[in-house]
């Protein structure tokens, strides 16, 4: 199997029902729940995106541990701490820590049983990203492609284009036109890298999320987001698709108020 992968060939191992019930066993899904899986590789910044979503900063209690290398093959499991939203977030391994071949880490993390995935990514996809995208769409799992930091990626550009953030002598009106030059930057090559990621694995195109941390928290907690990008439409989409793949709601346009 691993040989016809290797030639191009995806391999379709489909999980028996005795399988289906051990995985869900172990991530102790619950019905009712909504179970949502951030994969990607490790010092991503799965755990600080993950607090984003659940509305918490690192140092609050109750948040994913962050800034800790990744070396276990257990995953992370966060309850939503307002009761009011019916989510379980999972921190999943990245490929690199586990002893698994790309194209058999969708099977063997049971990523099948998720109501959604999100495919955290740095710089560009790894073979277990484009595996685990390949599969969502072999399950008819909803998947988002995230590309999170986007506030410390766009002051790299600043610095690239030679913006000097110790310079008290700087005109606010032109640090201020290298930032939108320096974002606009970013956006066009992360969502060109992105079509061309795509392409490169015989994909179907797709969005890709770009989002800072900070400004989803502050979405999350009812505040009125500074530069955002795609924050607010990640948050609406994956409520709206989610909800209406479990059949928990109606209408799906009413959903995402509900949530967030």
């Amino acid at each position: 199997m691993e040989k016809r992968w290797k030639e191009g060939i995806q391999p379709v191992a489909t999980p028996t029902v005795a399988e289906l019930e051990a995985a869900k066993r172990r991530i102790q899904y619950k019905e009712g729940l909504l179970h949502f899986a951030v994969a990607g590789v490790s010092g991503g910044g799965k755990s600080s995106l993950i607090n984003a979503f659940r509305g918490l900063r690192s140092r609050e209690a109750g948040a994913a541990a962050v800034g800790v290398t990744e070396t276990t093959r257990v995953f992370g499991r966060y309850t939503d701490p307002n009761p009011q939203h019916p989510l379980v977030w999972y921190d999943i391994p990245g490929a690199g820590t586990l002893k698994i071949p790309d194209w058999q880490y969708f099977n063997s993390q049971g990523l099948y049983v998720f109501d959604c995935i999100i495919v955290l990514f740095d710089n560009r996809f790894t073979m277990t990203d484009i595996a685990i995208l390949s599969n969502c769409a072999r399950f008819n799992i909803p998947a988002y492609i995230v590309r999170s930091k986007a506030d410390q990626h766009i002051r790299n550009v600043m610095k690239e284009m030679g913006y000097d953030s110790d310079n008290e002598n700087d005109n606010l009106g032109m640090r201020d036109g290298l930032y939108r030059e320096a974002r606009q930057h970013f956006i066009d090559e992360t969502r060109k890298n992105v079509k061309s990621n795509l392409e490169d694995a015989n994909l179907p195109g797709r969005r890709v999320y770009i989002v800072a941390n900070d400004t989803l928290l502050s979405i999350v907690k009812g505040e009125a987001p500074r530069k955002a990008i795609d924050e607010v439409e990640l948050l609406r989409d994956i409520a709206n698709e989610a909800l209406a793949r479990r059949g928990l709601v109606s209408e799906a346009s009413t959903s995402s108020v509900s949530m967030y």
